[in-house]
């Protein structure tokens, strides 16, 4: 395939354009699940419970939404993430009109599991395209986030009051749209179909063995760990920037800012593991998000929330394309179901403990220690890789 036909591939074309649209609701989830919390939410402490529940739905729906698509196809769980975005936001929407709490958490639980279907999109792509273009693939395939970086924000703004006098209803209402618009270009589009039927129990025990090959375990360590830590400093931000006295449209420019950095540089990440190799790629992105925290640390001015958070997107960009380039790498086509869907549980598993701890954090110890804790993390993290490294080589000899 040369450059020119890759191009013109109206699969890889099709896909692109639904997950921009339907990418557009991850934005606007991470600006409305701290503020509406914070709104409706009984204590303080559980401001962030809407967002954290979001989290905890992709690691319930991770694993089922990939064996659906080892069955169906991709495109099919697409149009069923897509669909339940539409549920999601219109009971969220009745939330804010009822002022329901409860309604809130439930409609983010619908949310964050439609979101898990559309993390599937990167290796879609990879799979209509040659091999050798499958880090190209995956990586633009992340660029649709920066039109949802720009986009997201700004369709709050324009709409978070468009059913007043009840705030941020309009907000939801819109991402129900969104998601009716992201399902038609997937008509268009031609996945291919599963040449494996996914066997539920025997292929979760196989996914498991799996685990054993040190390039799935490194790809999923890696992957989990940096979206744990990114989910850690990110969903807080929005809470501290108020805290310290910053404005609601300020936190929202540095989210906003802070998805650009997630996915502006997929425009050349794909290339740059085609020259250096993935892992060394991803090892990159995880001693950048050590920069992000220690920016974090170094003071609560609106420049260093600027700062820590792009340095954290750049970071993820790299650790999360590295990842999913090993394990598209990494397994056969009859584990790809179930050990794809192993890594995204993990990953929100990971996500999960981070959401929930971070809400925790920030209310009782406050955003400096919040970046600490995160530098720790990752610390941790490469020490494990490293010995993991020098185990396996010791077992190999």
């Amino acid at each position: 395939m040369s450059v020119i036909s890759f191009a013109k591939n109206r699969n890889f074309l099709g896909l692109l354009l639904a997950n921009t649209t339907l990418g557009a609701a991850m934005p606007m989830l991470l600006i409305l699940g701290g503020l509406t919390g914070l709104m409706l939410a009984p204590s303080p402490a559980l401001a962030t419970l809407p967002a954290s529940v979001q989290t905890l739905a992709g690691l319930v729906a991770a694993a089922p939404f990939s064996l659906l698509m080892g069955r169906v196809g991709r495109r099919m769980g697409f149009v069923v993430g897509g669909l339940l975005t539409i549920v999601g936001a219109l009971l969220a929407t009745q939330a804010m009109i009822s002022q329901s709490f409860t309604l809130l958490c439930t409609a983010h639980f619908a949310l964050g599991a439609a979101l898990s279907s559309f993390q599937y999109f990167r290796f879609a792509a990879g799979e209509v395209v040659e091999a050798k273009w499958q880090p190209v693939a995956i990586s633009l395939m992340l660029t649709s986030g920066l039109i949802a970086a720009i986009g997201g924000p700004q369709l709050f703004i324009a709409t978070k009051d468009a059913l007043a006098p009840v705030p941020l209803a309009g907000a939801y209402a819109t991402l129900a749209i969104i998601a009716f618009v992201g399902i038609v270009p997937l008509a268009a589009v031609r996945t291919p179909l599963p040449k494996v039927l996914v066997n539920r129990r025997g292929d979760r025990f196989a996914s498991i063995a799996a685990l054993r090959r040190r390039p799935i375990r490194l790809a999923v360590g890696i992957a989990a760990v940096s979206q744990g830590v990114m989910i850690f400093l990110m969903i807080p931000t929005p809470l501290a920037m108020i805290g310290c006295g910053l404005s609601e449209d300020t936190a929202g420019d540095v989210i906003r800012w802070h998805i650009v950095a997630m996915f502006a540089p997929s425009f050349f990440t794909g290339f740059l593991i085609q020259r250096f190799g993935a892992q060394t790629i991803a090892v990159t992105g995880l001693s950048m998000i050590i920069l992000s925290a220690l920016a974090a640390t170094m003071g609560l001015s609106a420049v260093h929330f600027y700062g820590a958070l792009i340095v954290l997107g750049l970071g993820w960009n790299f650790n999360f394309i590295g990842a999913t380039t090993m394990l598209a790498a990494a397994v056969t086509e009859s584990e790809k179901a179930a050990v794809q869907g192993v890594n995204d549980t993990m990953i929100a598993l990971v996500s999960t403990v981070c959401a929930f701890a971070a809400g925790l954090v920030i209310s009782g110890l406050g955003w400096i220690v919040l970046a600490m804790v995160s530098i720790a993390i990752v610390l941790v993290a490469l020490f494990a890789l490293a010995l993991d490294r020098t185990v396996s080589a010791s077992l190999e000899t």
